[in-house]
């Protein structure tokens, strides 16, 4: 199959649309089910580069959740605690611990749950039945992997009412070096990003501090590859094995840090007890599940805790989960790691990754102020490492 047609490209009124290669070669893809749109597509190739990246440079199996062209998260196979299982909403999958990659999939989908409604998944690995079992009951677009088992494939066939997007790719596919795209008719050409991010990338350690364990090496890896793939300007915290906050497509770093840095605090509160224990209704919906622990941790969370609502949501009304005790519980976090794909400018970034925990950062250096920068990682005691090595992605 050389080409394939789509129903319409980024919007509807955006026809014809296709997917093709050319001098007539196959695309790498075989549709298994549905009808995968373009943005799918986007998507779909984005987040298997990174799968496949990731999954090479930690000999781990990796997986990734995709929202408009962006990583919510990506993940290696750790194994959950016992409250990553239940603040992720999986501590009720049978086999969980014995599948590397599902573990990886629960904690790319468990991170952001509120982005990765309705995303576009990667596996680098052969899915397996474990894996299909938490995905069927998820919204998502669909998946792409290099293989299904067929009792994966079983599971997964049953979304959507057999119309879930299913696509099986080619794992020894290899592209050319010459990318090209246009813009307003314009053809523009580069060299693909074959650039190798690996531990060797943290030698340069321009702190004080100089120490970086393998946990972090392995998070900072993550992190990196993570933003290789993400909308620019972009960071990415990560922790245990995951990215736990990406902040994209902002034209601020400063913005940037702020969002990525609140995502990972909402994925640490959410495993708070409070939150852990919260006493939801019977069959409440899980998007409306995790749009009422997302208002919970937030400074409105009368609109869940109100006299008027509670009842909607809880059997009992809980109490609130104050601001003091969140930063309390916030303070006790250590070792988060941060990467960038610039450099950044001003130390306040800084600053305020500081407040969601990070001790280790990687980052491209070359800004004017990096002095700056070194002296507030110096003041909180931080071990940052200069990549030389920028990762913009548009």
């Amino acid at each position: 199959m050389n080409e394939l047609q789509l129903k319409y490209g980024c919007n509807p009124n955006q026809k014809p649309a296709r997917i093709f290669m050319e001098n007539n070669k196959d695309l790498p893809i075989e549709i298994l089910c549905g009808k995968a749109g373009y943005i799918n597509f986007l998507d779909a190739f984005n987040s298997w580069q990174l799968v496949k990246e990731l999954s090479t440079a930690l000999n781990m199996p990796s997986a990734t959740s995709f929202k408009h062209v962006s990583p919510t998260s990506a993940a290696v196979g750790n194994i959950l605690s016992k409250e990553q299982k239940k603040a992720f909403f999986v501590d009720d999958i049978d086999g969980l611990d014995y599948s590397p990659l599902a573990c990886a999939y629960a904690r790319a989908r468990g991170t952001d749950r509120m982005s990765s409604f309705g995303d576009w998944i990667a596996l680098s690995e052969t899915c397996d039945a474990v894996t299909a079992s938490i995905i069927k009951r998820e919204v998502s677009d669909g998946i792409i992997a290099p293989d299904y088992t067929p009792e994966a494939l079983e599971i997964l066939r049953s979304k959507r009412k057999g119309n879930y997007n299913i696509i099986k790719i080619d794992k020894d596919y290899i592209p050319a070096e010459l990318e090209r795209k246009q813009v307003f008719g314009i053809t523009f050409e580069q060299g693909r990003n074959n650039f190798k991010i690996d531990r060797a990338l943290l030698d340069n350690i321009v702190t004080k501090n100089k120490k970086m364990p393998e946990n972090a090496i392995k998070d900072l890896i993550i992190s990196l590859i993570t933003l290789k793939y993400t909308q620019s300007n972009s960071v990415c915290f990560a922790y245990d094995g995951q990215a736990i906050g990406v902040g994209a497509g902002q034209q601020s770093r400063i913005h940037c840090t702020r969002l990525a840095g609140s995502k990972a605090d909402i994925w640490h509160l959410r495993q708070h007890p409070k939150v852990l224990n919260l006493p939801f209704v019977e069959n409440i919906a899980r998007p409306d599940r995790d749009n009422v622990i997302d208002v919970y941790i937030s400074e409105q969370n009368e609109d869940v805790l109100g006299d008027d609502v509670w009842k909607k949501f809880f059997t009992t009304r809980p109490e609130p989960f104050t601001k003091e005790e969140q930063t309390a519980y916030l303070a006790s976090k250590t070792g988060v790691s941060l990467g960038s794909d610039a450099f950044f400018p001003f130390g306040d970034n800084i600053e305020r990754a500081y407040r969601s925990g990070v001790t280790y950062i990687a980052e491209p250096g070359g800004s004017i102020r990096d002095d700056n920068v070194i002296e507030v990682c110096d003041k909180y005691n931080m071990t940052m490492a200069f990549t030389g090595m920028r990762l913009f992605h548009h």
